[in-house]
């Protein structure tokens, strides 16, 4: 199906140039809302599915909008803080898990076969060396080594990463936003895999100036006894930091490389018209510290749903996203993002394939406008 409205943007520096690319989106959108009005339906009838249409043209720059391939990058890696005893599992799960998901055994394998997506794992900094491709089980994903670092420091006891680490964290996480464009992703999804991931997320999130009352959770699982123990480590570490409250500086001090990699990645999609698709806790972490760095990254952001992590839902409502679903979820991998993204690619199939009342013969359109 051939486009029938299609602008490309230019990525806005001055104001001036800001002030036309969003009047450039309105534009958009608007000519969106009007071809969803015109097909065979009562106008607004497919509720939040015409909102994630219009939200996928104006990031595509096009009227409709397409979903023809969806990659879901899951980001593995080790976090120094699981040292103080704040996760249920030990580290080493980690790159256990990792193989698990090359091999096909992973939940994100099964939710991504069942709903049209391609699973990449990223090596960001996981503490295992992993041998070459060809002895491993490389079946159901595809595998990027992006190693920064056998895992972050514990940020207890130090800084998580060096500037320079910092640095090459979100650099190399915008490299992968240059392959998701290379592989010709329309869609993309970020999951994450690392033990004691939802420390990290939460001390980024404190240092960020988020409540450590609603940030910290009991993760995999943890009882009422190591959950006030890991309370007390994520409060005492931040405090021992200080990160001055910016992106860059906050990946330095309390992030990791898996993190702090996702964020890079966001950053490196803008102005690439492709949308993404997040997932849970530290996911939407990683996303808040990218929008602290570039607030128009959220432009093109989706929440996939919203976990049972009770630290979630604040986050998701500082960024101004609304979960797509809302299953009781918290097993990560980008699971519930897949499931998300699944319902944006149907939202988007509607709004291509419907015909209009025109196209079907369909008479009185005024009639059913007025009615509903």
């Amino acid at each position: 199906m051939t486009p029938y409205f299609n602008h490309a943007g230019a990525s806005p520096h001055s104001p001036e140039e800001e002030a036309a690319a969003l009047q450039g989106r309105q534009h958009i959108e608007d000519a969106m809302l009007a071809h969803l009005d015109n097909l065979t339906k009562p106008r607004g009838s497919l509720g939040k599915l015409e909102t994630y249409a219009i939200k996928m043209a104006g990031i595509q720059n096009q009227v409709p909008p397409h979903i023809r391939k969806k990659g879901i990058y899951v980001f593995a890696g080790d976090q120094g803080i699981t040292e103080e005893g704040v996760s249920l599992y030990p580290a080493e799960v980690t790159y256990q898990m990792v193989l698990n998901m090359l091999s096909g055994g992973a939940g994100i394998n099964a939710l991504a076969k069942g709903t049209g997506w391609e699973v990449i794992a990223v090596d960001a900094g996981v503490a295992g060396d992993f041998p070459p491709d060809e002895e491993l089980p490389l079946t159901s994903a595809r595998f990027i080594r992006a190693k920064i670092g056998k895992g972050c420091r514990n940020f207890y006891k130090t800084q998580a990463m060096s500037a320079e680490e910092a640095v090459k964290t979100l650099e190399q996480g915008k490299s992968l936003a240059d392959d998701a464009k290379e592989q010709g992703y329309d869609l993309v999804a970020i999951g994450d895999l690392g033990i004691g991931n939802t420390s990290t997320a939460a001390a980024m999130l404190i240092a960020a100036g988020f409540s450590p009352d609603e940030m910290v959770d009991r993760g995999t699982g943890i009882d009422r006894e190591r959950l006030e123990h890991k309370k007390r480590i994520i409060r005492e570490a931040v405090a021992r930091r200080k990160p001055a409250q910016t992106g860059e500086a906050i990946i330095e001090q309390v992030g990791s490389f898996d993190l702090g990699m996702m964020s890079g990645f966001i950053l490196g999609l803008a102005g690439k018209g492709i949308a993404c698709v997040l997932d849970g806790f530290p996911v939407t972490a990683a996303a808040y510290l990218a929008t602290m760095i570039n607030p128009r990254v959220k432009d093109f952001l989706f929440a996939g749903h919203q976990s049972k992590v009770s630290g979630h839902p604040p986050v998701l409502d500082k960024l101004g996203l609304s979960p797509i679903v809302s299953l009781d979820m918290h097993l990560g991998e980008g699971t519930g993002a897949v499931i998300g993204g699944y319902i944006i690619e149907l939202a988007v199939l509607t709004a291509r394939t419907m015909a209009s009342f025109s196209q079907a013969q369909v008479s009185g359109k005024d009639i059913v406008e007025e009615k509903y």
